[in-house]
C-alpha cells in the first residue's frame, strides 16, 4: 500500500522515509552476519554459539557493558565527524588525524596545567582537543575553498602529517620522562582533568550522545544547517542563492574536525588517561563505516557506534569460544560493502531506490572545487 501511494505520486510520509532510510543499514548488518556466520562454519565453529558468546561478552555483565561502551564512545565521535562532513557534500577521509590531535591536545592540557580545580581543568582539556581537531579540519576546508584542492587528498596526506607529529611530541618534549618508562607515550593526566563515569556509563558516552542530537538539531532546524544540506545537494544552486559556498565548506570542515577532535579528547581523559601512539589507531577510519552505516544521519550514527562497540567488547569472549576475532573485523568490512553498495541489497531483495529522500553517494564532490 506504501509502495502503491509512492508510486502514484504522493509524497511519501515520515514513516515511509524512516522505514526507507533504516532498511539498507538493516539489511546490510544481516548479511554481513550471514557472511560472517558462513566463514566461522568453514573454519569449524559453531556461528550461533560464537555471536551468542560475543554478545554475553559484551552486554552480559556490568564489565561487559562498560567495555562496549568505552570502545563505542570515540566511535560515536568519528562517525558523527564524517556524517556531519557529508552533508555538506565533503567527504573527511581525516577524521583520524584530528581525532589523534585532539587526543594528544586534551592530554597535554591534562598533564602540564597543574593546581587548576576538576570544574576548569576537565572542560580545558576537551576544549584543547576540539579546538586542535577543528584546526585540523579547516586547513582542508580552505584549501578546497581557495584552491580547488579535493578534501579527500588533503585529509589523507594531513593524516600522515598528524601521525608523524604526534609521535614526535610523545617521543619528545612531551615524553613521559618517569623512570623506567622507555616508550613514546605522554605523562598520565592529572585527577582533575580525568573524565569520571556514572555507574557503568562514562560520561564521555553522554556527552557523544548530546553532540548527536546537537547536529541533529543544528541540520534539521537552524539556517546554517540548512545552507550545509543545500551546499551539499547542490553547490552551484546555493551559490546562485546567495549562500557562501567557501564559508560553509570552511565552516562544516571545521565543525567536523571539532568532533573527532573532541572524540579523541574523550578517549583520552575517560578511558587511556594519558596519549600514546598506537592506542586510538583506526578510529578515525571506522567513523566512515558507521557514517555509512547510519546514511549519514547523526541520530543513526550512535546505534552503529553502539553496534561496533558490542562487536569489539565481545570479540575476546568469541575468541574463548574458539572463533577468531578477526571474523569481526571481516563482519564489518562487509557492511562497509553492502552499505556503500546498496544497489546489491536492491537487487537482492528487489528493493525500489528511495523516493523523496537523499541517497549517500561516496563520490559526492569529486572534481568539483565546491
Amino acid at each position: 500500500m506504501a509502495d502503491a501511494k509512492i508510486a502514484n505520486g504522493a509524497p511519501p510520509t515520515r514513516w515511509q522515509r524512516f522505514a526507507q532510510a533504516i532498511t539498507i543499514p538493516l539489511l546490510a548488518v544481516v548479511l554481513a552476519m550471514l557472511v560472517g556466520a558462513i566463514i566461522i562454519v568453514i573454519a569449524g565453529a559453531n556461528p550461533l554459539g560464537g555471536y551468542t558468546a560475543m554478545f554475553r561478552g559484551a552486554l552480559g555483565t556490568a564489565r561487559g557493558l562498560v567495555r562496549t561502551f568505552e570502545k563505542a564512545t570515540p566511535l560515536i565521535f568519528s562517525g558523527l565527524a564524517v556524517a556531519f562532513a557529508f552533508k555538506a557534500g565533503l567527504f573527511n577521509i581525516g577524521a583520524q588525524g584530528q581525532l589523534i590531535l585532539g587526543a594528544i591536545a586534551a592530554a597535554y592540557v591534562g598533564f602540564a596545567f597543574e593546581g587548576l580545580p576538576p570544574f576548569v581543568h576537565l572542560p580545558l582539556a576537551l576544549a584543547a582537543g576540539m579546538l586542535a581537531g577543528a584546526i585540523w579540519g579547516a586547513i582542508p576546508g580552505a584549501l578546497k575553498t581557495f584552491t580547488g584542492a579535493h578534501e579527500v587528498i588533503t585529509t589523507i596526506m594531513l593524516n600522515f602529517v598528524a601521525i608523524n607529529l604526534t609521535d614526535y611530541l610523545a617521543n619528545g618534549p612531551w615524553k613521559d620522562r618517569s623512570p623506567g618508562n622507555i616508550v613514546a607515550r605522554t605523562p598520565a593526566i592529572l585527577p582533575s582533568a580525568e573524565l569520571p563515569s556514572i555507574g557503568v556509563v562514562p560520561l564521555g558516552l553522554l556527552i557523544a550522545i548530546g553532540m548527536a542530537v546537537l547536529a541533529w538539531w543544528v541540520l534539521a532546524n537552524t539556517t546554517f544547517g540548512y545552507e550545509i544540506r543545500a551546499v551539499g545537494l547542490n553547490p552551484a544552486a546555493a551559490r546562485y542563492a546567495g549562500m557562501s559556498v567557501g564559508r560553509t565548506v570552511i565552516a562544516s570542515m571545521a565543525i567536523s574536525g571539532l568532533l573527532a577532535g573532541l572524540g579523541g579528547a574523550v578517549e583520552t581523559l575517560g578511558i587511556v588517561g594519558r596519549y600514546q601512539p598506537g592506542f586510538n589507531t583506526g578510529l578515525g577510519f571506522d567513523g566512515i563505516t558507521i557514517a555509512l552505516l547510519a546514511q549519514t544521519s547523526p541520530l543513526g550514527v550512535v546505534p552503529a557506534a553502539l553496534l561496533f562497540g558490542v562487536m569489539r567488547a565481545g570479540a575476546n569472549q568469541m575468541q574463548l569460544y574458539g572463533v577468531d576475532a578477526e571474523i569481526i573485523g571481516i563482519v564489518q568490512g562487509t557492511m562497509l560493502l553492502f552499505v556503500s553498495a546498496p544497489i546489491i541489497i536492491r537487487k537482492l531483495f528487489r528493493l525500489r531506490a528511495p523516493e523523496g529522500g537523499e541517497e549517500v553517494v561516496l563520490s559526492t564532490g569529486w572534481g568539483s572545487s565546491g
